[in-house]
């Protein structure tokens, strides 16, 4: 028979709070908290902000000290891969040969930035930002960069040409969709922040992909696009989106496609294991249908860590139901977005002056989501709104 314990694959966002909710909802079993990377648990979204532009250090994005682990009985495994998992026998086999049984498990594994597949990508300066040893590098590159590539205009793309032109430096981004942060904001929204970055001088290219790297001597030295353009670069930061970490799942037997494939409790096919965060797929349902979707945000693994220890806890057998959002900053515009905006057939606008607006998205008279500029009274609203939606069952 298997302890009472509950082990966590994953220590970001996700994997950490599901410990912290667990000891805080009362949960008297043993708490296993596994993750590969060496180090103490750290913040994520501080990498392409505050850190980037060295204005916080990798200590001050740690959650929590040694000693919180130590004093919440916590028992926290890092620098070690999980190889297997026993789904019969309720237990992981981790690198080393050490073997962790479990009551409940919680994947929560992320996700990974997806690769760059021209040549030339391996070559010294091309890097990508997914974790703090690539933040370091990248820091230390933009120091001493004359010319950036960004490769994809997504939000952390974007931030880093951002940082880069606001610190006197050339940036040019290559987008290949026609417009900027294509998969999260309407088309009127995409194209406020094109304007943006165009007035602040960095030469933003769309429906422009990469052909190759070129180098010397194992360093990069300029990005042929596409197009046949050459632009010279002695950096080039690549955000091409990410990919769920699902193959120590989909290894175990459980449902995977694109993710770990959950139910609207946030389970797995094996109803003793569930997945969170980045990972995973979830059902979620606008007033048109329910849709599988995976989200990339602080506050879905928080909302999912603090509900999935409720579930182990005993406290909650209602089904996971919370609003989306989302936010960047970018040459000092906030942007922030409650729910998803995608399938609206209306917008309503509502304008204080250029920089400081909010788009409201319908599909028929369902509010689907809201994007605020600079407008932080807006982006509390819609969330208010949405939430009572969600609240009287008009999404689910």
């Amino acid at each position: 028979m298997s302890a009472r314990r509950v082990v966590i694959v994953g220590a970001g966002h996700a994997g950490f709070h599901t410990a912290c909710f667990l000891r805080s909802g009362g949960w008297t079993g043993g708490i296993t908290l596994i993750d590969s990377a060496p180090g103490m648990p750290y913040q994520r979204p501080p990498l392409s902000k505050d850190f980037l532009w060295g204005k916080q250090e990798l200590e001050d994005g740690i959650f929590r000290p040694s000693s919180y682990f130590f004093d919440n009985q916590i028992d926290l495994i890092v620098g070690r891969r999980v190889l297997s998992i026993d789904r019969g026998l309720k237990s992981l086999v981790l690198e080393g040969k050490f073997v962790v049984e479990y009551e409940h498990l919680v994947i929560a594994t992320g996700s990974s930035p997806r690769a760059l597949s021209v040549p030339g990508a391996n070559l010294d300066g091309v890097v990508s930002l997914s974790t703090s040893a690539d933040a370091v590098v990248l820091r230390e590159y933009v120091e001493q960069a004359r010319a950036v590539v960004v490769v994809g205009g997504g939000f952390i793309g974007l931030e880093v040409a951002s940082m880069v032109v606001s610190s006197g430096k050339r940036a040019v981004v290559l987008e290949a969709a026609d417009r900027i942060m294509g998969r999260a904001l309407t088309r009127r929204m995409s194209e406020y922040f094109e304007r943006v970055h165009r007035n602040s001088g960095v030469d933003l290219q769309l429906a422009t992909g990469v052909s190759a790297i070129e180098g010397v001597a194992g360093v990069v030295c300029s990005v042929v696009t596409t197009s046949e353009e050459r632009h010279e670069a002695d950096l080039v930061v690549v955000g091409i989106g990410s990919s769920a970490n699902d193959c120590v799942a989909a290894d175990s037997g459980l449902a995977t496609d694109r993710g770990v494939l959950v139910d609207t409790h946030l389970r797995c096919s094996d109803p003793t294991v569930f997945a969170i965060g980045d990972c995973a797929r979830f059902p979620f349902d606008r007033g048109r249908g329910v849709e599988m979707i995976r989200l990339e945000s602080v506050q879905n693994a928080t909302d999912q860590a603090r509900y999935v220890a409720q579930q182990i806890c005993g406290e909650s057998t209602e089904p996971y139901v919370a609003v989306p959002w989302f936010w960047t900053e970018q040459f000092g515009r906030k942007l922030q977005i409650a729910g998803l905006v995608d399938g609206f057939d209306r917008i309503e606008e509502d304008a204080r002056d250029p920089d400081s607006f909010s788009l409201s998205c319908y599909s028929g008279d369902t509010l689907l989501g809201v994007e605020s500029v600079n407008a932080p009274r807006d982006h509390i609203r819609a969330r208010r709104q949405l939430h009572d939606l969600l609240a009287v069952g008009n999404l689910h």
